[in-house]
């Protein structure tokens, strides 16, 4: 029972809902913004949930393919053949509760929106073209698929997650509260900081993949360079260094050094990870722990905030 459960959350995305609902909040802690209301977290998990489940959905018929060396990732395509039913039904309850919000909020608000800048809407749309990019649209003559480009998937990943978390519940937050909002640098740093975080956990998971991607030719980080070169010398200088941006940024605004140790956490777990990525894992091991991260990071600036102001 414990078994199906735990399939359910992590194998149907609902673990990366939390995520991303955690993640929003630390961002409006962080950014020192009141939390949004309880619709739009509620739509943010709905979304995230249909987003990663189209992918799986679309892939369940490679469950029945006997792929060499792979049998701990087949376990979640598989999963999704054997519950196909479960899933379209999931699904389809997720779209009408997301419609349901949408109207709500259109309505609701729908002569608050000129609040709203033709920049910030900008960034929203370009954000809204990178995430539908990611299963593939067609311009002109032209196919854009970013999940078969290899290496630009994870920044990809991670742009659209630090759009979602950092910059949409900014705008929320204007229609909801009738006012303008003033980007400053630590709206900026913000948004960089979940998007590097991010990518770089992107770029783990991909360890997960990497007899799938080598043998249609992806030429992912891992299937370029090597699964040691992809830790040593990607994965942890970069998480280092931005461990020493989160540093700098951290004194130049007087952060108190509580704030600042808590805040390190889920960079030295980053580290520690990606050294334990040497050895092949199951498919639950990267869901709980890589996608874990997240949560981990979410929890550590919330708490960091509210015990260190």
């Amino acid at each position: 029972m414990l078994k199906k459960l735990a399939h359910f959350i992590f194998f149907g995305n609902y673990f990366y809902g939390c995520c991303t609902v955690a993640l929003a909040v630390e961002a409006n802690v962080q950014q020192n913004l009141p939390l949004n209301s309880l619709y739009f977290y509620l739509l943010l998990f709905c979304d995230t949930i249909l987003f990663y489940t189209y992918a799986y959905i679309q892939e369940k018929n490679t469950a029945l393919l006997p792929l060499k060396n792979e049998m701990y990732i087949n376990k979640r395509t598989k999963w999704y053949y054997d519950n196909r039913l479960l899933i379209k039904k999931t699904q389809s309850i997720l779209i009408l509760i997301c419609i349901a919000l949408v109207l709500f909020f259109l309505i609701k608000y729908y002569n608050r929106f000129f609040i709203i800048t033709p920049l910030q809407a900008l960034g929203l749309a370009v954000t809204g073209f990178v995430a539908l990019s990611y299963y593939g649209i067609t311009v002109g003559s032209v196919n854009i698929n970013s999940r078969k480009t290899g290496w630009l998937k994870p920044f990809v990943i991670g742009f659209v997650w630090a759009t979602a978390v950092t910059y949409i519940p900014i705008l929320w937050y204007e229609i909801e509260q009738n006012t303008s909002y003033s980007f400053t640098s630590i709206n900026i740093w913000f948004f960089i900081k979940n998007f590097m975080y991010i990518s770089l956990l992107a770029i783990l998971f991909d360890i997960k993949d990497y007899a799938a991607d080598h043998n249609v030719k992806l030429k992912t980080f891992v299937v370029s360079i090597g699964l040691r070169k992809t830790i040593f010398l990607i994965i942890i200088p970069l998480t280092i260094l931005g461990f020493m941006s989160l540093i700098i940024f951290a004194i130049l605004l007087h952060f108190p050094a509580l704030r600042i140790i808590i805040n390190s956490i889920p960079f030295v777990l980053l580290i520690i990870v990606a050294w334990s990525m040497q050895r092949p894992k199951f498919i639950l091991y990267y869901l709980v722990v890589i996608d874990g991260l997240m949560l981990v990071k979410a929890l550590c600036g919330i708490t960091a905030y509210l015990l260190a102001k």
